[in-house]
């Protein structure tokens, strides 16, 4: 005998689609435009709700979620301003491949089109900055969109999805049922195609992987690992997506992105041969699509990608494969090693040309206040392998990407978008979802004031994040730019700071200035073992505006 189907409201039957999910965090900023989800929430204590202080950082905690857990990071925001702020984190999660699922407010549908309170076109503003936006035309359908959100989100290329709830939807009720957890297919690379890998890999004289995107598991970078030490080649990451590979490991030879060794970048002009595994070799990895040219690469270009609209789209590839990266690395651990490679010497100076990059150097002289380069390197010998390091945007990164070395893959939290403001946000959704790692968030001083509020959230959820704020009294990015442009003619860069100290002590949390480079130890310990968030705002010198570069004296 079958039992009729309980009527529920939307928000019950959304919430229920959520949980069948196994979502265990959502982040939101409350709306009157989805209260029946709030309502729901209540009843369903294993999602826990953590209430941001900004739409923008809301969005941002739920693309770090996905970076995170490689599930979609759900985010709930009201309709019209709510909707316009949170869009920061979908164009994050768009260009940084991140499953994740906006839900967003709308008014009744009878009042749509009439430019109702707050209202807002959601598939017109959405519909380029996101994999797929929709919006839920009826009660009924909520299991089914809900369905299919998850499943966009994680297919293929990850990426953001954009769900519209009407009021009168979500305060509805109707019995329907549930639809089951969503199951993702995964592509893998055809056995003609690996053999042709093998064979290319086998020609060349000068190969260089280069990992990145958004499609990888630790047994997936686990098995790209066995391929690499089986065949003694060299490993660069493209931009922020280092900690893809271990980067103590002798076969890892740096990152593609901004700040890149000029070595480094010479040395893919040079390769004969680029095995290119998930990246999309975008802008910044291949320095405005110099490196690597397009469409007809100078190198043979064999190019791995989960999406298959991707690959011709900007390059043509020798050898492109539409693939899943785990089920490729799975399939090129398997082949067999290549004995006494010839290019042993182009790995081995790959990895000395790294190691001397990111070695800091003795600090100048002229430096004064904090040496950012003692700092990275600092956290480098201290920090557990598991630690968690999040950053915005901002000059102050490339002391980090630089100096910093990555041991596993979900250590690295940093938006390819370079998107300011990202580090705080995703270092508090990093610790309450990993309660047992240690999260530091580096921030520009313009980087931090983007959501300096967000204190308050790492308060009230108790997590425990150590906020590093780099204060040059500037933004540094634009000034290099302005200063390479229009020398000595500063305009707009300047910043006027508040008192970091009394602003973060201000929501209870620990906080600490450091002036001098050898105070940064005890303090950083101090910020640590304070059991609640903590900021230390690093005093820099304003005129050391790269880790190789100085601004002239004023």
């Amino acid at each position: 005998m079958t039992h009729p189907l309980p009527a529920r409201t939307g928000g019950q039957i959304l919430v229920q689609a959520l949980a069948t999910n196994q979502v265990d965090h959502v982040y939101c900023v409350p709306g009157e435009s989805f209260l029946p989800v709030l309502d729901a929430l209540h009843q369903h204590p294993s999602i826990r709700t953590i209430v941001a202080r900004h739409e923008g950082a809301a969005s941002n905690m739920a693309e770090a979620h996905g970076k995170l857990t490689r599930r979609p990071g759900i985010a709930f925001v009201t309709r019209g301003p709510g909707a316009t702020h949170a869009a920061n984190g979908v164009h994050t999660a768009m260009q940084d491949s991140t499953p994740m699922v906006l839900f967003v407010g709308q008014v009744d549908q009878g009042f749509i089109g009439r430019e109702a309170f707050q209202e807002i076109d959601y598939r017109q503003v959405f519909g380029g900055l996101a994999k797929w936006a929709v919006e839920i035309d009826a009660i009924e359908r909520i299991p089914e969109i809900v369905s299919r959100a998850f499943s966009v989100a994680q297919s293929g290329r990850p990426g953001p999805v954009v769900v519209g709830l009407p009021e009168d939807v979500l305060f509805g009720s109707t019995a329907v049922a549930d639809a089951p957890p969503v199951r993702i297919g995964r592509s893998a690379p055809e056995p003609d195609a690996v053999r042709e890998l093998a064979e290319r890999l086998g020609a060349a004289a000068r190969p260089l992987v280069i990992v990145g995107g958004g499609d990888w598991t630790d047994a997936g970078c686990a098995d790209l690992a066995r391929f690499v030490h089986a065949h003694d080649l060299p490993v660069v990451a493209s931009f922020r997506r280092q900690d893809l590979f271990d980067n103590r490991d002798p076969h890892y030879a740096g990152q593609l992105g901004l700040g890149v060794s000029p070595r480094l970048a010479e040395r893919v002009r040079q390769a004969d041969l680029l095995l290119v595994l998930g990246s999309r070799l975008a802008e910044a990895s291949s320095s405005g699509y110099t490196l690597v040219e397009s469409p007809v690469p100078r190198q043979v270009l064999v190019h791995a990608h989960p999406d298959p609209q991707e690959l011709g789209r900007v390059y043509h590839a020798t050898l492109p494969l539409a693939t899943g990266m785990p089920a490729l690395a799975a399939a090129l651990a398997a082949l067999p090693a290549t004995p006494a490679p010839r290019w042993r010497d182009w790995t081995r100076a790959a990895r000395a040309d790294y190691e001397a990059h990111s070695t800091p150097a003795p600090a100048d002289p002229a430096l004064q206040g904090v040496d950012l380069a003692a700092v990275v390197a600092h956290l480098n010998e201290v920090l557990p392998e598991d630690a968690v390091i999040s950053n915005g945007a901002g000059n102050y990164t490339v002391w980090v990407h630089r100096y910093y070395r990555y041991r596993r893959r979900a250590t690295e939290l940093a938006p390819v978008n370079g998107a300011m403001g990202y580090g705080l946000p995703a270092a508090i959704a990093a610790k309450l979802r990993c309660p047992e790692r240690t999260v530091v968030c580096f921030a520009g001083d313009g980087c931090f004031m983007m959501y300096p509020q967000e204190l308050a959230t790492a308060m009230q959820f108790d997590a425990p994040v150590v906020v590093i704020v780099v204060n040059n009294g500037m933004l540094a990015t634009i000034r290099m730019h302005q200063e390479r442009e229009y020398p000595a003619r500063v305009s707009g860069t300047r910043l006027a700071n508040p008192d970091f100290i009394a602003l973060a002590r201000s929501f209870g949390a620990h906080a600490e200035r450091v002036e001098q480079t050898g105070d940064f130890p005890a303090a950083f310990e101090r910020a640590r073992a304070c059991g609640r968030a903590a900021l230390i705002e690093l005093r820099t010198d304003p005129l050391q505006i790269t880790p190789q570069s100085r601004l002239p004296a004023p």
